[in-house]
């Protein structure tokens, strides 16, 4: 009796190993978080569970193509942080798969997929960024509309990246297809090109241009401009009064990646309490409960639009090869 039950206990812990999944010695993760918070992030989970995580930094613009080119043989396995206007799209091409993790239970249900697609970790407001000391020397005022922004005496004083290879750039012409409608959105965004001196390739390159004075004002999101500010460069943070949209920073796993049993548990890890501390910690605002830095905004205490993401997420390849014609190439 004693060995038959020796021998169902040992075929128990057996079958219980089993099931446990093993995680692989590494993973390939394609990134749009800041390259420092990446860097950040995806060390202290290498720390704590001894996986290699080799990451590529990439605009959200950048990953969604990435992936699409490399659908029939994929080289990634999930995909962190990027607006979620891009995690939209990735699903809506078939890019990605869905997955229900654990930690996903305390992110609130409009900040995640309803087909568990793509979770939330953070969001963050579209905001104008100003040089104060540009300001003065110009004689300008920091804009505080959208109105105010294509107005004549900020004709090319401003900077914005590219819809077709940022999100934060898209989420722009996004919002403004959301505040005016389409035709008079593209009617403005027209306008917004005689204020534009260069249109950038990462969404975060207009604020860190304006932190040194290389141009006036730049549009992106709160959170990268308030960091800047936070390491005593001059600058004045305003938000648009008719309303802004956002980013929610998502996490996504590839569709065809290798490692997907690894990348299911980094994705759970990215969601918790440790890691929504360390997003905190670079001054965004996590959906999970976090000690905040000084400045960092709240998404609930800005006036942001009723931002329709998946519409958004359907309508991108269209509405940029539009803003390409009418305006890129114009």
């Amino acid at each position: 009796m004693k060995k038959l039950f020796s021998s169902l206990l040992l075929a128990i812990l057996i079958i219980g190993l089993m099931s446990v999944p093993t995680l692989a010695e590494s993973v390939n993760v394609y990134t749009s978080l800041d390259e420092e918070l990446a860097r950040t992030v995806f060390e202290k989970y290498q720390d704590e569970t001894g996986v290699d995580i080799r990451w590529v930094r990439l605009s959200t613009g950048e990953a969604v193509s990435r992936m699409m080119a490399e659908s029939a043989n994929p080289q990634a396995s999930i995909w962190v942080g990027g607006v979620g206007l891009g995690h939209i799209q990735a699903k809506e091409s078939g890019l990605t798969i869905p997955f229900e993790a654990e930690n996903a239970q305390h992110v609130p249900a409009n900040f995640k997929d309803p087909d568990n697609y793509w979770t939330g970790i953070y969001a963050g407001p579209l905001c104008f960024v100003s040089n104060t000391g540009r300001l003065e020397e110009l004689g300008l005022e920091a804009p505080k509309s959208w109105a105010d922004i294509v107005k004549p005496e900020y004709e090319n004083q401003v900077q914005v990246a590219n819809p077709g290879t940022s999100g934060t750039s898209y989420n722009v012409l996004a919002t403004m297809v959301q505040i005016m409608g389409e035709d008079e959105a593209f009617e403005y965004m027209k306008k917004l090109d005689r204020s534009v001196v260069q249109y950038t390739r990462s969404g975060s390159a207009p604020g860190k241009n304006a932190a040194i004075g290389e141009i006036p004002i730049g549009i992106g999101y709160a959170h990268d401009q308030v960091k800047l500010k936070s390491q005593g460069y001059p600058l004045e943070i305003t938000f648009p009064e008719e309303g802004t949209g956002y980013e929610v920073a998502s996490i996504s796993l590839i569709k065809g990646g290798q490692e997907t049993e690894t990348a299911k548990d980094l994705y759970n890890w990215l969601l918790s309490e440790e890691a929504a501390q360390i997003y905190a910690d670079t001054f965004v605002v996590p959906f999970r409960d976090a000690e905040l830095q000084p400045g960092a905004v709240p998404i609930s205490e800005v006036n942001t639009i009723d931002q329709d993401d998946v519409w958004a997420g359907k309508n991108k390849e269209r509405l940029v090869e539009k803003w390409n014609d009418e305006i890129y190439s114009q």
